[in-house]
């Protein structure tokens, strides 16, 4: 009895066995027959604004139903392409990382449609301690002079003139991925046309100034800027009004015969004097 228990069990054992192993062969067999195809990926990692070549790329296999819009099969087609954002090793080439065909390399590359880089110098503390890396976003305050009204003085003013700009490049270096901050001598800002010329009156008529911002916040505010007395709580001036001209003084009108009398004169005869006027 106890023979056959045992020899049951492992007849069992051996059925589990020959089911597992059924199982996996179908899997493996489903595995392998799954499609790949055949994609363009980086083989070094590629900084934006690079001209690609074929000592960047490499072929990977991919799974069909998971091709990224826009991979490219094809070596040749991403011959003297430049691309627009950084792409790491092993990360696939897409028609949107890379800049519109004929572009050459460079930061003209990265700039986006429609807007204009702008270079404006800075120092280490304007320069946000060097924080302001390429990808970030700043705004920008202009410290100056306000032109003077009649009756009143020039006042120093300081407001934000440009809201959430983007920092394409800080002196030469166009790269992203570095977060170690930097002492530059200038910074490279992308800006729409209508912010360009703001941005060159400004640095033209006061000191500029740059302030970092979240990155994820996009919400503008308007400010009216601050002015030294308000800074200082101090009472604003009033105006000072012109003193009304006095009137000039009208001379009375002069009697009938003083207007008619032109010269007189006295005349003595016989001892007697007389006044006559003519």
């Amino acid at each position: 009895m106890k023979n056959l228990k045992a020899l049951g069990l492992i007849v069992f054992a051996l059925l589990l066995g020959l089911a597992a192993a059924a199982y996996a062969t179908g899997w493996v067999s489903r595995q392998a027959g799954i499609s790949s195809n055949k994609l363009v990926t980086a083989a070094v990692d590629i900084e934006l604004g690079s001209k690609i070549t074929p000592q960047m790329l490499t072929t990977l296999d991919w799974p069909s139903g998971s091709v990224p819009p826009g991979a490219f099969t094809d070596l040749k087609a991403l011959q003297d392409r430049v691309v627009k954002v950084g792409v790491l090793r092993g990360e696939p080439l897409v028609e949107g990382k890379l800049a519109p065909a004929g572009s050459q390399g460079g930061l003209s590359a990265v700039i986006a449609e429609g807007k204009r880089a702008m270079t404006v110098r800075v120092n280490d503390v304007v320069g946000v301690a060097g924080f302001a890396l390429p990808g970030n976003y700043v705004d920008v305050m202009v410290n100056a002079q306000q032109e003077k009204n009649r009756n009143e003085e020039g006042r120093q003013i300081s407001k934000t003139v440009l809201e959430h700009v983007l920092v394409l490049a800080v002196a030469q270096e166009a790269g992203r991925d570095d977060t170690k901050p930097k002492v530059v001598s200038a910074v490279t800002l992308e800006l729409s046309p209508d912010d360009s010329e703001k941005l060159d009156l400004a640095r033209s008529v006061g000191t500029l100034s740059l302030v970092l911002r979240n990155q994820v916040d996009q919400k503008k505010v308007a400010t009216s800027g601050v002015t030294k007395s308000e800074l200082f709580g101090e009472a604003a001036p009033l105006p000072v009004k012109p003193a009304a001209p006095r009137p000039r003084p009208v001379a009375a009108p002069l009697p009938r015969i003083a207007q008619a009398a032109q010269s007189c004169v006295e005349v003595v005869q016989n001892g007697a004097r007389a006044l006559n006027c003519f």
